[in-house]
């Protein structure tokens, strides 16, 4: 897990000291140097990290695990309950007063325990205090649970700045995370891009990020656009992104979304990353929605869904030779098959991407698939991606690749009757209908103990919070 710990605004606050300047033009000149040597790099550098030595051959997909490719009772499959479905988020900026240790119960946190710690443990805290309110941001689960609480030394951003996180600890009681913003902004960089270039011409950004981010940010901006503002591309509105470059160990990597007014500084929409070890990372909105289900859904820059889960005709395989009426006419008992999962129609050579990181355990020719790539990601999904026409020539078996990553091209190979992608996604060998309205895997929601790394962020890497 990233411990955002060091995302000193050095590099993105006017009027700083002479010192602080100095650190600054270090900073834009590292940022310049990862962006150019990020633009320079092989995609098979920043898209996937080969695990097949260089002088072996292409594994051949026969050799896999035919349970892969298994069709299992759906009934069998038991989804994690443990995902935090009534997840919500409040933020803001307490003015300061006489009684800044009450500020749990002042934001809505009724749990007297907690009241009692939060005063206890933060009188050197509020000592340090710089600016006229409290940056907070405090996360609830069901029934109104307390869940986390993010709270800053001020508006300010610089290397003075403190950011505590309290979350309640799982054998009682509750933990403090203390923090500085001074060691992490090596690795983080600021920018802003026109709205209208992600929203109409995502090319543009190639000169700017990694390629498989392209895709990423375009996905995020289109589910946080605010269609009730249907003006708003033609405005100056920006959209700023805290990046992380990444290197040949590490990921790139979108920290932060958000849309503003550069003028007004008022935020429009944002979204954040959370990094997980035992399932794939997730983007949540500042107000603690989820966002993945979207992104577990769209392999596609360009899609159009052409069928869903149900059920289909079978083909006999014959067809009767005679001519007689009773032949043309008899009836007959018409089959059926299972049709599992989502067909996406589009043109042939159309680029199909990661829907998140994974490690590739099939590629190659497998029946009715056609020519098909399954990932395999943590937590003991899959995903299928069927019927291509032809794969990215520097993908491999074994490959591990990241979310974003062109894996190969829209077809009609297999059994298929047109171009289109056959998507699939798969938990513990068993179908998932992603777009069933009772489906709700731990990959969409907050669980518990994530949920200061959101709070955390929204204070760390969001635009200052305006007082309330």
């Amino acid at each position: 897990m990233l411990i955002l710990t060091g995302y000193a605004l050095l590099a993105l606050t006017p009027g700083l000291a002479p010192i602080a300047q100095a650190q600054q033009n270090n900073q834009n000149q590292k940022s310049a140097q990862a962006r150019k040597k990020v633009i320079v790099q092989n995609p098979r550098q920043l898209g996937f990290k080969d695990n097949v030595s260089s002088g072996s051959s292409r594994v051949s997909s026969l050799s896999l695990n035919p349970a892969l490719f298994q069709r299992k009772d759906p009934s069998e499959l038991i989804f994690d309950s443990s995902g935090n479905l009534d997840y919500r988020i409040i933020q803001g900026c307490l003015r300061r007063n006489f009684n800044e240790d009450n500020l749990p119960a002042s934001i809505g946190i009724n749990n007297r325990q907690f009241s009692e710690f939060f005063k206890n443990q933060t009188k050197s805290f509020f000592d340090r205090m710089r600016g006229e309110c409290i940056p907070y941001a405090a996360a609830f689960g069901s029934r109104n649970r307390f869940d986390s609480l993010s709270i800053m030394n001020g508006s300010i951003q610089d290397s003075k700045t403190e950011v505590w996180t309290f979350t309640p600890s799982a054998v009682g009681g509750f933990l403090i995370q203390q923090e500085y913003l001074k060691d992490e902004s090596k690795n983080l960089t600021e920018i802003r891009i026109p709205l209208q270039e992600v929203l109409y011409d995502p090319r543009k950004l190639g000169d700017k990020l990694p390629v498989e981010l392209v895709w990423e940010l375009n996905s995020i901006i289109k589910q946080i656009y605010p269609e009730e503002n249907n003006s708003l591309e033609n405005t100056n509105s920006i959209v700023r992104l805290i990046v992380d470059f990444g290197d040949s160990e590490r990921w790139a990597q979108i920290w932060t979304v958000e849309i503003i007014d550069p003028t007004s500084k008022e935020v429009f929409a944002n979204a954040f990353w959370v990094e997980r070890g035992d399932l794939p990372g997730a983007f949540f909105t500042g107000g603690g929605e989820s966002l993945e289900r979207s992104f577990w859904t769209n392999p596609l820059s360009y899609r159009r869904i052409s069928r869903g889960v149900g059920m289909v005709r079978a083909s006999s395989g014959t067809r009767s030779k005679s001519n007689s009426p009773v032949a043309q006419t008899a009836p007959t008992k018409q089959k059926y098959r299972a049709h599992m999962g989502i067909d996406y129609a589009a043109p042939i050579g159309t680029p199909i991407f990661s829907v998140a990181n994974g490690k590739v355990v099939h590629m190659g020719f497998s029946g009715a698939f056609g020519n098909l790539i399954v990932l395999e990601h943590p937590g003991n999904y899959h995903t299928y991606y069927a019927h291509l026409s032809n794969y990215n020539s520097e993908l491999e078996l074994g490959n591990e690749v990241r979310r974003g990553l062109e894996i190969g091209y829209v077809g009609t190979t297999g059994r298929s009757t047109g171009p289109h992608l056959h998507f699939e996604l798969r938990k513990d060998g068993i179908y998932v209908d992603p777009y069933g309205p009772k489906t709700q895997l731990d990959l969409w929601s907050m669980r518990d103990n994530e949920s200061g790394q959101l709070t955390r962020a929204v204070l760390l890497l969001g635009s200052p919070i305006k007082m309330n």
